[in-house]
């Protein structure tokens, strides 16, 4: 055919030879290079707005860029110590007083000193630049309240900046242990905070060191079980402030604070102490860890098999047995039960099927071993219908046939029917809840006519 001689003496009529590889990626390159020129600067004729954008990322250095590291170290020292000096000090505190009193206007409710808004501003221009953004209209009519002559407590208004500036000062401390910069803590950041805390706090004196340990695991265990629900790893240092958890530790600077507020708060010496305490003892074969039958010995030892084997199948363990860690984490579950990140972790244990919600079937399985436990006991097994009911009748959840954590968290039921479910003390509890409430106003009748 013509077409096919035609071609042939084409091919054999080129002049030069057979181009190398790296010869054709010059060529390529060369050419990706000119066009993406053209390309680029077509785009900037296009629209000059591009020019004025911001910049918005800025990578973190890699570990092996030492340098760069070091640099963003010193720059965020730097930083917080810049922002920690803008705090007022003690001395510039006691000053503020001293001008909030002498300012005060007539006549005083009772024993409160009051201010209204024209000393309220001479008191922001005596002291001093620092002072500047708490002598704000916005602040002022924060705190006013019904005084007949529009003015403010002092008292009040210096418990807000003192609260302010303790915010600010526990932001800058938390800060420095934030490694990445980023605005939050990982558990090891929080951990060396809490440790070097330790010899600061009065409460916590007749701590052994050897405990310390222990001590600060049963404490950063606490922030993160509420503040990381997704079990990240981190928290933001904004949620640690925003929580109560950090005033609660922050307490143990009171040298005398009561007997009944250390019980009652979970990183005093006695309550750390409860704890790990309750841990040693179920330890029968002291090696360190809890098994699934040394578990069953927690509380009041009636908690269902079925509920525990949920516990070993779910939370993390190491050949079988529960470290101290995760025990900590199942601690604050059953003693928080009202709690929506405690609920969370029980609804996880209950959700069998891990379909998001409990149905008829789930909430069945779970109450079988509490009718089990009821005839060992020698008590008439309940009838699961009637539980059922009342169970769907305390949440009213969005789909009759189905309850989801959310159901439970906005019912405030929750802790009530995790206990029905999980715990033979708990239903027994419940199901005599009339005959305790009217014994508890009998004992206080009686009280009441000595």
């Amino acid at each position: 055919m013509e077409w096919r001689q035609a071609l042939k003496g084409r091919i054999a009529a080129r002049p030069g030879t057979k181009r190398s590889e790296q010869e054709l990626k010059d060529e390529e390159m060369e050419l990706f290079t000119k066009y993406y020129m053209e390309w680029k600067g077509g785009r900037k004729s296009f629209n000059i707005s591009y020019l004025n954008i911001p910049r918005f990322y800025y990578r973190l250095p890699a570990e092996d860029e030492v340098l760069l590291q070091k640099l963003r170290e010193e720059s965020r020292a730097v930083f917080l110590q810049r922002k920690s000096r803008e705090l007022l000090d003690n001395e510039e505190l006691q000053n503020l007083w001293f001008l909030l009193d002498k300012h005060q206007t007539l006549p005083m409710i009772g024993e409160e000193a009051m201010i209204n808004y024209e000393n309220f501003l001479k008191v922001g221009e005596k002291a001093g630049p620092k002072c500047k953004q708490f002598f704000t209209a916005k602040v002022f009519a924060k705190l006013l309240h019904n005084d007949p002559y529009g003015r403010i407590s002092i008292m009040q208004f210096f418990n807000y900046v003192m609260r302010k500036v303790w915010l600010h000062q526990t932001r800058i401390g938390l800060s420095l242990y934030d490694v990445a910069g980023q605005g939050y803590l990982r558990e090891s950041d929080l951990e060396n905070y809490i440790l070097e805390l330790i010899p600061t706090l009065p409460q916590l004196d007749g701590l052994e060191k050897s405990f310390y340990s222990f001590y600060v695991c049963t404490a950063v265990r606490k922030f993160f079980f509420f503040l990381d629900p997704l079990r990240t790893g981190k928290i933001k240092i904004q949620d640690i402030l925003a929580c109560s958890f950090l005033d609660d530790l922050l307490e143990l600077r009171d040298e005398e604070l009561s007997k009944e507020s250390q019980e009652t708060n979970w990183f005093s010496a006695p309550s750390a102490l409860r704890v790990y305490g309750q841990y040693l003892n179920l330890d029968k074969d002291h090696n360190g860890m809890l098994s699934k039958e040394e578990l069953s010995r927690y509380g009041t030892g009636t908690l269902t098999n079925i509920f525990l084997d949920r516990v070993f199948q779910e939370c993390l363990t190491y050949d079988g047995e529960m470290d101290y860690k995760t025990y900590l984490d199942f601690v604050l579950a059953l003693e928080n039960r009202k709690e929506p990140a405690a609920l969370q972790y029980i609804f996880k244990l209950l959700d069998i099927e891990n379909k998001g919600y409990l149905n008829v079937f789930s909430l069945n399985y779970f109450f079988r071993a509490i009718q089990e436990q009821m005839k060992i006991h020698g008590q008439e097994p309940v009838s699961f219908q009637d539980v059922k009911d009342e169970i769907f009748d305390m949440v009213k959840p969005k789909d009759p046939y189905k309850i989801s954590l959310q159901d439970l968290i906005n019912s405030s039921q929750g802790d009530t029917v995790t206990s029905i479910l999980i715990d033979l003390n708990g239903f027994w509890t419940y199901e005599n809840r009339e005959v305790l409430v009217a014994s508890e106003n009998d004992n206080a009748t009686d009280i009441d006519d000595t």
